[in-house]
């Protein structure tokens, strides 16, 4: 049998999108936060010497939920002076002990206590790592139990509360015991065998219950929050009777300077390596204005759009969102819906009711009975009213819970029902009964 081999040529046409280096960093300046940007910016000025920033453009400071208030704030020089829980709990221990063995024992579990505050490496295995006796770090870890925050150096969820509670003077008197004798009875809500065995009463352990409530099952994550970190609006809405008007608060002053006198100096040189880097860095610097201003002309666009779609919200004191979703605002735009989601994303609005996150005012929509379309959020507020005053002894089930909206309009199956439960925080039926 004869092979034969022939070769041909053929064209083929493909379209294919080639994201360059500056699109990309463009696309990322865009998500950025205005925290985030301030880094890249002033890197940008460390690497680029005709850069100069101008540092009231970072102005309009304002806490979460609090209006905007505008004052000049220079961003290098603010410190994070957060302290981190490893550095409280060592301050504690090298003034309250003396430089022992013992001491040195609590300074090296402090090393294996996580984020949470809990020893996730079981005391036995730090022992045999260090080859001493366990009764030795028994001893250690006690007096580490003892330091703040209380529930500290809990090596599970019973003793993390247990902890809290001994350290408590107005915790029930049955806490503690419930706590620790009946843990798994108390969690699987088996109260009335609790009840028979303490001859005690249920509204007792109801009380107990409440109380387990308030406390922490990570003692050491209040180190790690950043709810106390200052949020910079992008916007800012204005409110007059009923007119609404948006402005940015970036367009007060252009947030680059180009530094002219550097750059004739040294083009004064004449020099070609000194004329390219002068070129390139020019270029960069005209890139970055361009590309910081259409960030701005962006999220001004979509939040002048939101004001109008959402403007309810602006004028009614209970503040009702429409349904609105990203892809309906790229098309208005004329923009792609990962533009719009890049633009809202740790964007912030100031009010004067509060600060609110852009991605906040979009919501999916609900078809009524009746053929209206509303926002889940309408939904959820009428399942969380619903919840709030149901009969406490027999609360509802999420499937009564979804007969009760489709009477009132609202048809929904019971898993959405869960999911919208979920979302709000609410527990289930089950774990909301009370006993009083």
């Amino acid at each position: 049998m004869k092979f034969e081999q022939q070769l041909s040529q053929q064209q083929k046409q493909t379209q294919k999108l080639a994201l360059t280096q500056q699109l990309q960093q463009s696309l990322q300046v865009l998500h950025y936060s205005s925290e985030e940007l301030f880094d890249f910016i002033n890197q940008q000025t460390l690497d680029n010497p005709l850069i100069e920033l101008n540092d009231r453009y970072f102005s309009g400071l304002s806490h979460r939920g609090h209006t905007a208030s505008t004052y000049e704030v220079n961003f290098g020089q603010l410190q994070d002076n957060r302290q981190s829980l490893f550095d409280f709990l060592v301050g504690q221990v090298h003034l309250n002990y003396r430089d022992t063995a013992l001491r040195n024992r609590i300074l090296r579990l402090i090393e294996y206590i996580d984020p949470n505050g809990w020893l996730v490496t079981p005391l036995d295995q730090i022992a045999k790592e260090h080859q001493e006796s366990y009764l030795e770090w028994l001893d250690a870890l006690t007096l580490l139990q003892q330091l703040d925050p209380p529930g500290i150096g809990a090596q599970n969820l019973q003793e993390c509360l247990m902890l809290q509670t001994e350290r408590d003077s107005q915790a029930p008197e049955l806490a503690y015991l419930i706590l620790e004798s009946y843990f798994m009875l108390f969690v699987e809500r088996k109260w009335a065998q609790i009840a028979e065995e303490l001859k005690c009463s249920i509204n007792e352990i109801q009380r107990v219950f409440d109380y387990v409530q308030t406390l922490t099952p990570k003692p050491g994550a209040a180190f790690e929050q950043e709810e106390g970190l200052l949020i910079i609006p992008d916007l800012e809405v204005m409110i007059d009777h009923d007119n609404v008007s948006l402005t940015s608060l970036r367009s007060m002053q252009p947030p680059l300077k180009f530094n002219q006198a550097y750059y004739d100096e040294l083009n004064e040189t004449k020099n070609e390596e000194v004329t390219q880097f002068l070129k390139s860095n020019r270029k960069t610097f005209d890139w970055l204005k361009q590309t910081l201003d259409q960030r701005e002309n962006t999220i001004l666009r979509i939040g002048e759009l939101i004001v109008q779609r959402q403007i309810s919200f602006f004028l009614e004191d209970h503040h009702p969102l429409n349904p609105l979703t990203m892809r309906e605002v790229a098309e208005a735009l004329e923009l792609h819906e990962s533009t719009v989601s890049r633009a809202v994303n740790k964007k912030y609005m100031s009010t004067p009711f509060g600060t609110y996150e852009l991605k906040s005012f979009f919501t999916t929509r609900v078809l009524t009975s009746s053929g209206e379309e509303i926002a889940t959020t309408q939904v959820k507020e009428h399942l969380k009213r619903m919840i709030e005053h149901e009969e406490k002894r027999k609360p509802l089930s999420d499937q009564k819970l979804a007969d009760l909206l489709s009477n009132i309009g609202f048809t929904i199956s019971r898993r959405t029902v869960t999911k919208y439960r979920e979302a709000l925080g609410l527990p289930t039926s089950k774990n909301r009964k009370r006993f009083e």
